[in-house]
This record gives C-alpha cells, structure tokens and sequence, in this order.
C-alpha cells in the first residue's frame, strides 16, 4: 500500500508541475504593480475555456496531492 501511494503521489506532483507551468501568466502591466493586481483579486473577470479547465484540474491535483499526503503520513506512524 505504501508503494502505491507513493506512486500515486510522484504521479500527482508532476502532473501538478505540469498544469501549473501551462497556466498563462496573468501580469498586465506597471499599473498592477501601483495596484497591487486587486483587479483581479475581487475578480472582474471569470476565467472562461481553457484557462478555467486548468484551475480547476490544479485545485482538484492540491486537494488529492494533500490527502495522499496526509495518508502516506498515517501509514508511516502506523507501520
């Protein structure tokens, strides 16, 4: 079991690298700099297509690569 998690987490943290390296970079210019890119931190704009596709398989990669931390973590204390 400790072999497959394992796998499973190799598996998840190159796939996260992956997605992460494709997401467009998201700086306008010098004026997010005086802003402080709060624009898009309230969110004026939704991510549509491609781009939505992408946060959403690195949220669900975050979410699986820290439970299987959590349990690769269990399994070590127990064993």
């Amino acid at each position: 079991m400790y072999n497959a998690l394992l796998l499973a987490m190799l598996v998840i943290s190159v796939l996260l690298i992956i997605v992460i390296t494709m997401q467009p970079t998201k700086t306008n210019s010098a004026s997010s700099a005086l802003t402080g890119g709060a624009e898009q931190l309230f969110g004026k704009q939704k991510a549509r297509g491609f781009e939505a596709v992408l946060q959403r398989v690195t949220v669900i990669l975050g979410i699986a690569f820290f439970v299987i931390a959590l349990v690769l973590a269990y399994v070590t204390a127990q064993g």
